[in-house]
């Protein structure tokens, strides 16, 4: 077993004190691996870089120890048995990813400073809090004494973050004969009743999907701040949610993404955390995890978090129609859609994947993620006549994969979604996981079996719908992106600040003059502290198209029927 202790001094410097107890040692030379990544986000974050006075002993007695790599330490361990490691962590990163600790609670994501012994990642972990006696400890973990947490590996403890605190407030529920924790850090008033309500609703759905939950008990690690915020990620027992502000937690708006990021986290319970591409199993943390199924991994995952809200009944089908909506915005807010995969882009999440990135360049395996998930739900029911669904691959992917930990291809996947329509969707994985065909018309089609259409509009914003162009809603008219083709491609970049349009000054009035028409635009600007002056002509295409889905009015009794097996709604 490797023993880890915490303790902290003063908790308003954010430093907390790290101790690793190596026992049975038989290594002359050992190595400690503090990992480079967390799973969730797949990017290198250098955990390291927060870490300082790193040191080694056995017997009393320093021992040499430097890093090999910049986040790798070796050891002269010198023959001794025990060698114990210190070093400080500073946690101070309020988000779903992080740590944090003041004079209120210890909030910490283990990943982030509990470094491995290099051979022994496989024996089984201690934890030991040294912390106020009144604090209560939230965790997927139990605990095996007062304020000790015990997990069977490494990854298990890394997997596992925890609050302690002695203002955490808890509600129970059971659903399937599973227990699920709903724990609430940060001042806040929250509806108990309403919310195990809305959580036993998506939780039950999710169960219909699979079958069977992976694990007895799930706990839902809840940081309400008093500002707004917006996180969440995923873990084998747990999620971490950080969201704000607290008083408007039961607020429509803020309670409709609390509880949408909360049934996001769930399925990911099956769909990542269990069901994993084989590149990533197991995790090397050390380094990058390359793999091109992030449409499965975080699409599905995107799609499904709202869809079972629909099932559920928590949002209408005008509601759910209302984030879709959202999403396909965001998927055409840009032209990156015609130039890299989703498939290409989830191997270059390690690259730039969270972060915008040169223009066009990379489509979001979230958003595009979703819009071809849902696409494949309604090819599948529609080539099965509503005898499959997306449902089936899923479940198949957990008895197959998930269940027996074993990892899938992208080839696995993709021979799956043959077996379940009974046929081959090649041309799908050809045209819009592998390629970027657009997605436009095969969507409608799919949801013309559903009696609902995908319904195009021009951008009502004059200047990005007819010239191309969009600028900063904040502040001065600096542009922010410019459309390929488009009248301004020609003659605007990126950071133009606009100052006048025909002689009138820009002070959040670019539409309204533009909607009066004017025959010519003459545009004068700063690029680059020069002062320009250019004259845009319009041409007869538009840019930037708005997209919703909508019900059909002449949708047939059939398909009235279809939409209802799909939403579990009446159309």
């Amino acid at each position: 077993m490797i023993y880890y202790h915490l303790s902290f001094q003063n908790p308003l410097t954010h430093f907390l004190d790290v101790r690793i107890t190596v026992k049975d040692n038989q290594q002359q030379e050992l190595y400690l691996q503090l990992p480079a990544w967390r799973p969730g986000r797949y990017e290198l974050q250098h955990f390291a870089q927060k870490l300082s006075a790193v040191t080694a002993t056995a017997n009393g007695e320093s021992l040499n120890i430097e890093k090999a790599t910049k986040d790798r330490w070796q050891v002269q361990a010198g023959g001794a048995t025990e060698v114990e490691i210190r070093y400080r962590f500073f946690a101070r990163q309020m988000d779903a990813g992080g740590s944090w600790l003041d004079e209120q609670q210890l909030y910490l994501n283990p990943i982030n400073c509990l470094m491995a012994v290099e051979g022994r990642e496989q024996e089984p972990c201690q934890l030991k809090l040294q912390l106020p006696q009144e604090w209560q400890l939230a965790c997927g973990l139990p605990e095996k004494e007062r304020h000790t947490l015990q997990a069977a590996s490494f990854d298990e403890l890394a997997d596992s973050p925890f609050i302690a605190s002695d203002s955490l407030s808890r509600e129970t529920f059971k659903v399937g004969g599973y227990t699920f924790h709903i724990w609430m850090q940060g001042d806040c008033q929250p509806d108990w009743q309403k919310l195990t309500r809305d959580f036993e609703g998506f939780t039950r759905e999710q169960l219909e999907v699979f079958g069977e939950f992976p694990v007895p008990e799930y706990h839902y690690l809840n940081e309400i701040l008093p500002y707004r915020f917006y996180h969440g990620v995923e873990h084998s027992h747990s999620t971490v949610i950080t969201l704000g502000p607290g008083e408007l937690l039961m607020a429509p708006s803020l309670y409709k993404e609390f509880v949408g990021v909360s049934s996001h986290e769930l399925f990911h319970t099956w769909n990542i955390k269990k069901i994993r591409p084989k590149e990533m199993l197991p995790y090397n943390f050390a380094q990058e995890n390359y793999f091109k199924t992030g449409y499965v991994a975080e699409g599905i995952t995107t799609y499904y978090g709202d869809y079972m809200l629909a099932r559920s009944g928590f949002f209408s089908a005008e509601a759910y129609f209302e984030e879709l909506n959202t999403t396909l915005q965001r998927y055409f807010a840009d032209y990156s859609r015609h130039n890299l995969s989703v498939a290409d882009s989830s191997f270059d999440l390690w690259l730039d994947g969270y972060k915008p990135g040169i223009p066009d360049r990379k489509v979001s395996i979230y958003i595009k993620g979703a819009l071809t998930a849902l696409l494949l739900d309604l090819q599948l029911r529609q080539a099965t006549d509503s005898k499959a669904s997306l449902d089936v691959v899923m479940r198949k992917l957990w008895e197959r994969y998930g269940k027996g930990n074993v990892g899938y291809t992208a080839q696995d996947y993709a021979q799956l979604v043959d077996e379940v329509a009974g046929q081959s969707f090649q041309s799908y994985f050809d045209n819009f996981i592998n390629g970027t065909a657009p997605i436009e018309q095969p969507l409608d089609e799919a949801l013309h079996f559903v009696g609902c259409t995908l319904k195009e509009q021009q951008n009502p914003l004059r200047h990005e719908g007819r010239y191309g162009f969009k600028v900063s809603t904040e502040g001065s008219a600096k542009v922010t992106a410019v459309a390929p083709g488009s009248p301004a491609s020609e003659l605007l970049s990126i950071d133009d600040e606009l100052v006048a349009l025909n002689g009138r000054k820009l002070e959040n009035n670019l539409q309204q003059l533009l909607a009066l028409e004017p025959k010519e635009v003459e545009l004068v600007l700063f690029r680059d502290k020069q002062l320009r002056v250019v004259r845009l002509e319009q041409n007869q295409e538009s840019y930037y198209s708005k997209y919703t889905v909508e019900k059909r009015a002449n949708a047939t009794a059939a398909e009235k029927e279809n939409f209802k097996r799909w939403l579990k709604q009446e159309f």
